[in-house]
């Protein structure tokens, strides 16, 4: 797997005086990267945002980077090729880690397309001894189409929309994700629920 070459030197990495276990057992959880990767329209934000607010409610500490926020500002300068998405995600999966870190349940909602890429993000974090769960928000191309909230798919189907996921690019499923939800039949707060069960189930609400 191809990863971001270093390219400034004299650098050093300073360990801080504050341990991660440290940060976990002041915030009572231990901090996370939660993946939500699926078709535009799929309904990734709404369940991201629906479990943060509900894990906010239950004492927890968590954030959502959400895909067309981040690109207002941190990755504004990225377009949609294949080199920008790579960059794209290589980019929040550092911000992620480091949310990770500081002891936050840190939700992501981004199409994430390309396998390689997630898997490059999962890399960083278990090679930062941190943990990652990717989630795919399992909904049909036609039920997207259907719900297109922003009218994206009928932009893409007429042309106006060049390299868009699911339509004119490529969409490449997770084989192995930890979470899988059917978010045709389920109701946002019923996913969201799914997620917080999976987080209890491993210890992760808990310092």
């Amino acid at each position: 797997m191809k990863l971001a070459k270093q390219v400034a030197t004299n650098i050093t990495w300073h360990e801080g005086h504050v341990e991660r276990a440290d940060r976990f057992k002041l915030l009572k959880q231990k901090g996370a990267t939660i993946w939500l990767t699926g078709l535009s329209g799929s309904g990734k934000s709404t369940v991201a945002f629906t479990a943060e607010h509900a894990l906010i409610e239950q004492g927890h500490f968590a954030y959502v980077l959400d895909g067309d926020n981040v690109r207002h500002g941190l990755n504004k300068n990225l377009g949609f090729s294949p080199e920008d998405r790579n960059e794209n995600i290589r980019r929040i999966g550092e911000v992620a880690k480091l949310f990770a870190d500081a002891g936050v349940l840190t939700f992501t909602s981004f199409i994430s397309p390309y396998r390689a890429d997630r898997d490059q993000v999962r890399d960083i974090h278990e090679q930062a001894g941190l943990t990652f769960i990717e989630i795919f928000v399992n909904a049909p191309l036609e039920v997207c189409e259907q719900r297109d909230p922003k009218g994206l798919y009928k932009k893409a189907r007429a042309g106006e929309i060049p390299e868009f996921t699911g339509i004119s690019a490529p969409y490449e499923e997770p084989l192995k994700a930890e979470i899988v939800l059917d978010v045709a039949n389920h109701s946002p707060q019923e996913c969201a629920a799914q997620i917080i069960d999976y987080l209890t189930q491993h210890n992760l609400l808990t310092a």
